[in-house]
């Protein structure tokens, strides 16, 4: 059952504007047939202080990763998780979360790589919605089980391996969305939840330094088409693109906005990021800007 979109004004000029909805569209529509809110953050006890009324809790650690393989959970995996949350195939997904939407906006990324038809972002995610003195619940719905069924993951589409992105040195367009210091080797991504330690710092060679920061406003919401039109002005949006991180959230955050905000074609995100690449023995990197 889809629901309509949001018809923000500011929201028509993106490529792809169904994929973002307004906290003022949502709190309209909570409760409505067909619509599931997920809550998906860096800590994940935020939601046991507030969360919006029937949103449920998606630990991306826990429930999208398997602990023993270090990759996504498999097909199986997520449909029960679906199961288990009361989503259905065709329900439409609204997911939020703390941090401008970093974990949102991978488990939006997981959530498309098992091809969950209609998954938004809440624009300005839960920084945005508490700003607001918006509802929220104490209290953890409960759904009845569904009859999500059993999917395939579809990397391809989605997705780059380290041997891909290695190939692509210097022969497709990489992006590093950290800050220009974690860029540059001269800091360390050691100031976040969610990120284990790598043992060398800087950056894949060729790659290009676009801090995901620069994309909002410091109300965490988009900023708009044309800054952001601004921003990436020197990538095309035809070619092969690569994106990354630490771990593969930030540069979600960053792969949506390149692919439904600016409408690039061919746009992938590397999860692995820096704490694969910067583990790994004889893997060329570089430092400095």
């Amino acid at each position: 059952m889809t629901v309509p979109f949001d018809p923000f004004p500011p929201f028509q000029e993106y490529a792809r504007p169904e994929r973002l909805v307004s906290a003022s569209w949502l709190s309209a529509r909570l409760g409505t047939p067909g619509l599931r809110v997920v809550e998906s953050d860096e800590d994940t006890l935020l939601y046991d202080i507030g969360h919006l009324p029937g949103a449920v809790r998606i630990d991306w650690k826990h429930d999208l990763n398997d602990p023993i393989t270090r990759d996504l959970v498999d097909g199986e995996a997520f449909s029960q998780l679906m199961r288990d949350k009361g989503i259905n195939r065709d329900d439409t997904v609204v997911i939020y979360g703390d941090q401008s939407n970093w974990w949102a906006s991978y488990t939006l990324w997981v959530f498309e790589i098992f091809g969950h038809a209609d998954v938004r972002l809440l624009d300005g995610g839960r920084n945005a919605w508490m700003a607001e003195e918006r509802d929220t619940s104490f209290i953890v719905p409960e759904f009845p089980k569904s009859n999500y069924p059993s999917v395939e993951r579809n990397d391809t589409q989605y997705r780059a391996l380290v041997t891909e992105v290695l190939s692509a040195i210097d022969a497709e367009t990489i992006i590093d969305v950290r800050s220009p210091d974690e860029f540059a080797g001269v800091a360390e991504t050691t100031d976040y939840l969610s990120c284990g330690p790598a043992l060398r710092s800087g950056h894949i060679p060729s790659a290009k330094n676009y801090p995901w920061t620069d994309t909002m406003h410091p109300n965490s919401r988009f900023r708009s088409r044309a800054d952001l039109e601004q921003i990436y002005a020197g990538l095309d949006p035809h070619g092969e693109t690569f994106t990354y991180c630490h771990l593969g959230d930030q540069s979600s955050h960053t792969w949506f906005t390149l692919k439904y905000l600016l409408g690039f074609k061919n746009v992938r995100n590397y999860d692995g990021s820096w704490a694969e690449w910067g583990n790994m023995i004889q893997m060329p990197i570089s430092r400095g800007e």
